[in-house]
């Protein structure tokens, strides 16, 4: 970075380093001390010191440097104060004006040269010529393999095959394999068998249920309002479908980022691109807010958040009050983008309603999205200090002005538009391949759900605060890749899925070693092992006990069975939740009823993210409440019954055992652990010698010990 080297030229003598430079030399400290609070419209002490006139007060500005008193809460660095003060002394000579604090990074906020704002570039990667195409390395490993080279490491072995098929089966669909399906891909001689594994998940209806799930985390996913009356949101369940959807029939990211901000804008509009726009009313709403005009402002940056969170990883949300305290975003970025959703808000009368548009005014019935009041919108002002009691200049709509070669006036609405186009033109600016960051985001999505973690291991925040990539090249790699690649998200995968870095081991002979100076695996050499997520645990329960109903997708969701004594805190007990038939009992997790108020247990003891924000990236728990929840919990007990009904208690004990391993675990089971099973079921066939079936009890125990265990519900 560029501070770095003007920091290094402060250390050094004035001879040394030529003439003191106001640009280079003092700006850089200005920028990291004190234009937070002196620039703006309302600087602190009515000091701007991002412009010329500020010079003028610089003897005063030093008296205070001097004593201590700025900046208030921290001293300068030697250096910074002697560049200061030469500065000063020299005639506090101005340069550029006025100070552009964005422009260049500091140690204490990023500029428009950080990172993620910087162009994508397509690293060159040198693969070795051969006559046998399978024989060239995928150019994931060959970016990976140079930072391990330089340490001289070597990544992990590859998995085995039974531990590679459960592992893919988990990533791409959520869902275990059964056991005749894992020994006939360990059995499997052709060479393109894995290739042909992953096709066929690809290819199945329930790796949209996967990775849609994935994607109505960040969407903000829920059917109620929120709040004390958390009603319902009607029809919202058909956004749901609509992600399922798009992910099954691999709508390319451009196209998937176009419907959800603006789908009823786009030329050829269906109900099914109106859905999409579901995307920006899934927040929170209180329908008796104490102040409805600030509440009409919080429902904003809600959107605002929600959209540049999700395509951007940006935090635009925090620039409502002020300018970006760490990024390059000014606050008039940020009513720039809100301006996009304004003329949805804004209508004459009292009547206005803070949900934005019923499915009478899109035109399209049993529709829960969003559109334009008219095609003329009231002009948005900028608040000062955020407060909707104080409004300041006004902000014509527009994009962020962090990415320079994008910044351009919003064209005006064609003539036979009925709405202002501001969402559409947003949406176009997102996905414009010129855009550093949206398929950068989505790349590093896509990494992190097949790897545990992301290259750039806060993917929500690609901004100052954010870490930065553990591999850049490899990151704008994927990322030119899925743009050549038609925005295909199917195809990513593929990539990933077939590098030798996906396939590794999770045990390495070296472990011990490489753990010692990355234990965070930032350089990939092994595999990580992760716990099943709440509706993968769900859905394998039920798998295990023959109950899933894979073939009820969609459609209204259903109310899962909850403990009475789940219910015990809420005012209304029993009526707060009305459990669906037991036909409706064996649906995925993905079709549960979304209630804001009243999330399962279950699944938010395993880590379910609360909807209120976008979840980029699931917590990771290990809590003695988990295991206290799978001992106890009566679900659990359920599919451990059903389990050993599915067993049977015709078969001798030996035959008992080996079903419920590959019923249970997909493999069978170890010398060792057949012998341990025998004595468990010969002990609690005696403890239950007066129930009415012994032997079924005694099974049930089993297992429920099998469902309980590490193998059951981590995947290495």
């Amino acid at each position: 970075m560029r501070f770095a080297t003007l920091t290094l030229a402060l250390l050094l003598p004035t001879a040394a380093r030529g003439a003191l430079d106001f640009d280079r030399d003092v700006v850089p400290v200005l920028v990291s001390h004190c234009v937070e609070c002196h620039s703006g419209t309302e600087p602190k002490g009515k000091l701007d010191l991002t412009r010329k006139d500020a010079a003028k007060l610089a003897p005063e500005i030093w008296k205070r440097v001097e004593a201590g008193e700025m900046p208030p809460k921290k001293k300068l660095p030697d250096a910074e104060r002697k560049a200061l003060k030469e500065w000063i002394d020299g005639g506090a000579k101005w340069g550029t004006d006025p100070i552009d604090p964005f422009a260049v990074t500091t140690k204490t906020r990023a500029g428009r040269d950080w990172w993620s704002l910087q162009p994508i570039k397509k690293p060159v990667v040198p693969l070795p010529s051969s006559p046998n195409p399978r024989a060239q390395p995928n150019p994931i490993d060959v970016l990976i393999g140079q930072k391990l080279a330089e340490k001289k490491w070597h990544r992990a072995p590859e998995a085995d095959r039974r531990t590679l098929i459960r592992r893919v089966y988990y990533d791409l669909l959520g869902l275990p394999p059964t056991f005749a399906q894992v020994e006939a891909f360990a059995a499997d001689t052709d060479v393109n068998a894995y290739e042909k594994l992953i096709d066929t998940l690809l290819a199945s209806p329930q790796y949209g249920e996967r990775w849609g799930r994935y994607w109505l985390d960040v969407a903000r996913y829920a059917e109620t309002c929120g709040y004390e009356r958390d009603q319902v949101k009607p029809d919202v369940w058909k956004y749901r479908d609509w992600v399922i959807k798009a992910f099954n029939d691999d709508m390319p990211y451009d196209r998937f980022v176009l419907e959800q901000l603006a789908g009823d804008e786009l030329p050829n509009a269906t109900a099914a691109t109106v859905v999409a726009t579901g995307f920006i009313r899934l927040g929170t709403w209180n329908d008796e807010p104490n102040d409805a005009n600030e509440y009409k402002y919080d429902r904003l940056e809600d959107m605002v958040g929600a959209t540049s969170t999700a395509f951007l990883a940006l935090t635009v949300k925090c620039a409502r009050c002020h300018d970006h305290k760490f990024d390059a975003i000014r606050q008039t970025d940020y009513y720039r983008m809100a301006g996009a959703f304004w003329a949805g808000y804004v209508a004459p009368g009292p009547r206005e309603h803070l949900g934005g548009p019923d499915a009478k005014a899109l035109g399209h019935a049993g529709v829960f999205g969003w559109t334009d009041r008219g095609r003329e919108a009231a002009p948005i002002k900028l608040l000062k200090k955020g407060d909707p009691n104080r409004p300041g200049e006004i902000v014509e709509p527009g994009h962020l002005s962090a990415i320079p070669a994008l910044d351009k006036p919003l064209r005006a609405p064609p003539a036979d538009a009925k709405t202002t186009t501001r969402r559409l033109q947003l949406a176009q600016w997102i996905v414009d391949p010129m855009n550093p960051l949206t398929a950068r985001v989505w790349a590093n999505r896509v990494w992190q759900y097949h790897f545990g973690a992301g290259l750039v291991r806060t993917p929500d925040n690609f901004g100052f605060t954010g870490e930065k990539p553990t591999h850049p090249e490899l990151l704008d790699w994927l990322a030119s890749e899925l743009v050549q690649g038609g925005w295909k998200t199917k195809r990513l995968h593929k990539l990933i899925l077939t590098s030798a870095a996906y396939k590794q081991s999770s045990l390495h002979p070296k472990q011990d070693e490489y753990a010692k100076a990355d234990a965070g695996n930032r350089l990939w050499w092994r595999a990580e092992r992760r716990r099943l997520d709440a509706e993968a645990l769900r859905d394998s329960l039920l798998a295990a006990g023959g109950n899933l109903t894979l073939d009820k997708a969609g459609g209204p969701s259903f109310a899962p069975v909850i403990p009475a004594d789940a219910l015990e805190g809420l005012s209304t007990k029993s009526a707060a939740w009305k459990a669906s038939p037991a036909s409706e009992q064996g649906r995925r997790s993905v079709y549960i009823f979304a209630k804001r108020g009243l999330l399962p247990p279950l699944l938010t003891t395993f880590d379910l993210p609360d909807t209120t924000l976008p979840s980029c990236q699931r917590d990771v728990t290990t809590v003695p409440t988990q295991a206290l929840a799978l001992l106890n919990n009566p679900f659990v007990h359920e599919q451990s019954a059903a389990l050993a009904k599915r067993i049977g208690t015709k078969l001798d004990r030996n035959e008992q055992v080996v079903r419920a391993w590959r019923l249970a675990l997909g493999r069978d089971p170890r010398d060792a652990e057949a012998k341990a099973a025998l004595v468990h079921l010969e002990k609690q066939a005696a403890r239950f010698a007066m129930s009415p079936d012994p032997t079924l009890d005694a099974l049930a125990s089993l297992c429920h010990v099998l469902l309980n265990t590490n193998e059951f519900i981590y995947v290495d």
